[in-house]
């Protein structure tokens, strides 16, 4: 039973206010307000205009089996940098030419994780059109070199060539003539597309292919058992053209008789807040160039080993190639697409979403927590609130992961993690599942020692109920903090912080409650992160290197430093968190009172006397 409080009834109000001082009526009305918002997202559902459907494609999906076969067993290792992947080269710029090209050769290199530098090779085709806008059409010819690597991506790089050959100059095509094309037509064979999209990536950067690319379609395992499948991820916050996707979808389900698959709704949430991607049009989209992936994989592409030509289905080939022609010849009938939209989330295969009433939805959604914060701080001097050390207690931890983050840098530049090009690694990288464990061991005996000099501050007896809300609201500041940054950057993001602010804001309110309550809400506030991770370990088929494979996204800065600050410090507001809810919390002290906080946390952690610790 719990005692009464004396005193004045002022003092009796004050009690009153700090058992439970998030106001619950503000939070509750700001709350109902932002869910009014998210059901009115429904309302902004429309349907993109596809673009009109061109004549019958003269694809041969014959032709294209017969290459991608002779492709996959000629030149069964194709890894960049190696002497097959060079004769595969060779073969590509041979046929190309033979279909009236000029093919231009670019060479450049690249840091392959576990490898080095590694010199690489694009090769680029031109089919002058009426207008200097271009449709650029790529797929990779490289593979992991484990297998012949006949879907991934012998296949894709064989309808490449069909569709090369049926738009060539050259009198080879099945008609007896070239098709012409309105816009100029741009073929890129790319390597490096097995270890990270590296050839897409060099090209998309050249200067002038922005402002002449009108769109990208990019061919990736076409020669799959699996339903037809369009792939759009990549580009923080942006999607490509809703007239570019709907015409995708369209000519796929005019050719085979039902609609493309893609990504779900919360998996293209999860792409706009982490756009991740394992195929070459993420290149493109990074640059806000309208690009898509037609492919007949998942998320994850098929695993390399043992992928011969036998496993091949012309059928599909077809189909898929079919397809690509439909889609260059709409985009090529003189229209034009938008190439600066926003985002969007696709529902159905032919609606839409709108991005921004989404991103106003995670906005209202942050608003409760923000106005009962806010509310709290205003109520600071009446509820004798000492933030001056819960900002210091805080302060310490943000020192702390600071410490971390600069620590996790220092290791990279000493070499101690993976290098490599700033892209996506493959999930068939060695470097995957390679853990340094002499780097991981030494990095975390030095992150305890900072862990330990950070801790002999942090203890002290158990907090008072008003200290303990002050450090509640210093960490609810932090990670509205946080909140602002993806704010400012991409919107998307709130998807990982909100959960934290809704959680932790309740466990402030909830703090006198049970142990097993208090667990399940500060558990609940890493539900954002966890979410990053299940997408890494299932989508993406990584398990559990999915830890680590994030690590090396940020360790060869593919994830952007300020990204990794912002984790560290909701990294420090949930460890504040964490000590407050397992009474683990103690304010961090004065200037005047550190030595003698530091001898009694010495003296309790060695059990020694007070005074001889001091």
């Amino acid at each position: 039973m719990q005692a009464p409080v004396l005193g004045s009834p002022r003092r009796q109000r004050r009690a009153g206010s700090l058992e439970r001082p998030v106001n619950g009526r503000l939070y509750r009305v700001t709350l109902a307000a932002a869910l009014l918002v998210v059901l009115a997202v429904s309302f902004t559902v429309s349907r993109p205009q596809a673009l009109p459907a061109p004549p019958p494609p003269a694809f041969d999906s014959r032709s294209a089996a017969a290459l991608a076969s002779q492709l996959a067993t000629q030149y069964p290792d194709r890894a960049p940098g190696t002497a097959g992947a060079d004769s595969a080269a060779d073969w590509v710029g041979r046929k190309l030419a033979s279909y009236g090209y000029a093919v231009r050769r670019d060479h450049f290199d690249a840091a392959i994780p576990g490898r080095g530098r590694v010199p690489l090779l694009n090769l680029i085709a031109v089919r002058r059109g009426q207008t200097a806008r271009a449709i650029v059409v790529t797929a990779h010819r490289d593979d992991a070199g484990t297998g012949p690597g006949a879907d991934v991506n012998a296949s894709g790089t064989a309808a490449l060539l069909e569709l090369a050959r049926l738009y060539g100059s050259a009198p080879a095509t099945a008609g007896g003539g070239a098709l012409e094309p309105t816009h100029t037509l741009i073929f890129v064979s790319t390597d490096g597309g097995a270890s990270g999209s590296l050839g897409a990536d060099h090209y998309a950067a050249g200067t002038s292919v922005k402002p002449r690319t009108l769109a990208v379609v990019n061919l990736v395992a076409t020669g799959g058992h699996a339903r037809p499948r369009i792939d759009f991820a990549g580009g923080a916050g942006r999607s490509p053209a809703p007239a570019l996707v709907a015409t995708a979808m369209a000519r796929m389900h005019d050719i085979s008789g039902h609609g493309a698959r893609h990504t779900g709704i919360f998996g293209q949430l999860l792409d706009l807040a982490f756009p991740l991607t394992l195929y070459d049009q993420g290149p493109f989209r990074e640059r806000g160039i309208p690009a898509l992936t037609l492919t007949t994989a998942n998320v994850r592409p098929p695993e390399p080993f043992g992928d011969g030509p036998e496993g091949l289905s012309s059928f599909r080939q077809g189909q898929m190639g079919a397809a690509a022609q439909s889609v260059i010849d709409s985009i090529d009938q003189g229209l034009v697409l938008d190439t600066n939209p926003s985002s969007y989330v696709l529902v159905g295969g032919s609606r839409i979403v709108a991005g921004w009433a989404v991103e106003t939805a995670l906005i209202a959604l942050t608003l409760p927590v923000l106005l009962a914060t806010l509310d709290l701080l205003t109520r600071r001097r009446r509820l004798l609130l000492p933030l001056e050390s819960a900002v210091r207690a805080q302060g310490r931890r943000l020192g702390f992961w600071l410490y971390a983050v600069v620590l996790f840098w220092l290791f990279g530049g000493a070499g101690l993690w993976i290098d490599g090009e700033a892209r996506p690694l493959s999930p068939f990288s060695p470097a995957v599942g390679d853990w340094p464990v002499g780097a991981i061991a030494l990095y975390l005996v030095l992150l305890a020692a900072g862990w330990f000099v950070a801790r002999l501050r942090l203890a002290g007896p158990p907090a008072a109920p008003s200290e303990q809300t002050a450090a509640y609201a210093a960490a609810l500041v932090v990670t509205l903090g946080v909140a602002a940054a993806a704010l400012f950057t991409n919107p998307y993001v709130l998807l990982f912080v909100l959960p934290s602010l809704h959680a932790w804001l309740w466990l402030m309110q909830a703090r006198a409650a049970g142990a097993w309550l208090r667990a399940a809400l500060y558990t609940a506030g890493f539900v954002g992160p966890l979410l990053l991770l299940g997408s890494l370990a299932f989508r993406f088929g990584l398990g559990l290197d999915a830890p680590w494979y994030l690590a090396e996204l940020a360790a060869v800065r593919w994830i952007p430093p300020v990204a990794v600050l912002a984790a560290g410090a909701w990294l420090a507001a949930a460890a504040q968190v964490g000590a407050l809810a397992f009474g683990r919390y103690a304010p961090y002290p004065s200037r005047g009172d550190r030595r003698r906080v530091g001898a009694v946390a010495m003296a309790r952690r060695f059990h020694l006397p007070a005074s001889r610790a001091q």
